[in-house]
């Protein structure tokens, strides 16, 4: 699992120092997308379905948006045709080809590893104790709390619930700031 994980790490980082360099908006949109997503399969790898779970849905909408975002504000510079004519002849477009096959590609190696990921995970409905066991014997007199779910949730797994609901809240604040920034530029041009 560990070659997997510095497998995916690297490609993360690989994704990550491309965006900083992309030349246009959609591809450092698209390399970021691989960083969440590799980000995602990691925390299946890691046995943390619930954290893969938020991860997916906020990176799902995140990039939507943001495509949606620069779709709309750059619509006349994204057109490219499959085939360019240069003299006359018709030449196959090798940048539309070379983006369609590396498209490809980052989908074949995500769902590989993703299938990988699913395969390590335990099966649906059996019963795996080999953490809950300490929580549900002591809970109660270690937290306190009346209720067994409350106890584990805020005192056993406190940081991993602050990490869920941060990524949650700091999703929720960057589609508000997208979808305010873009209300004000239409407010401007409006008047």
């Amino acid at each position: 699992m560990e070659i997997t994980l510095s497998i995916l790490l690297v490609f993360m980082i690989v994704g990550a120092v491309y965006a900083l360099f992309a030349k246009d908006l959609l591809s450092a949109l698209i390399s970021c997308g691989i960083v969440g997503y590799g980000l995602v399969i990691c925390f299946l790898l890691l046995k943390a379905p619930d954290l893969a779970i938020v991860q997916i849905v906020v990176e799902t909408i995140t990039l939507v948006i943001m495509v949606a975002v620069i779709l709309d504000s750059t619509r006349k510079d994204l057109k490219e045709n499959i085939v360019i004519r240069e003299k006359g002849i018709p030449f196959i477009n090798a940048r539309y080809v070379f983006n369609v096959l590396t498209v490809v590609v980052l989908t074949l190696f995500f769902l590989f590893f993703f299938n990988q990921a699913i395969d390590r995970l335990e099966p649906l409905g059996q019963h795996v104790t080999r953490m809950a066991t300490g929580y549900i014997e002591n809970a109660a007199e270690k937290t306190g709390s009346a209720n067994l779910v409350t106890g584990i949730i805020f005192d056993f797994r406190g940081y991993d619930t602050l990490g869920e609901a941060t990524i949650l809240f700091t999703a929720v604040m960057g589609v508000l700031t997208i979808l305010r920034l873009k209300g004000r530029k239409e407010q401007v041009n409006g008047e």
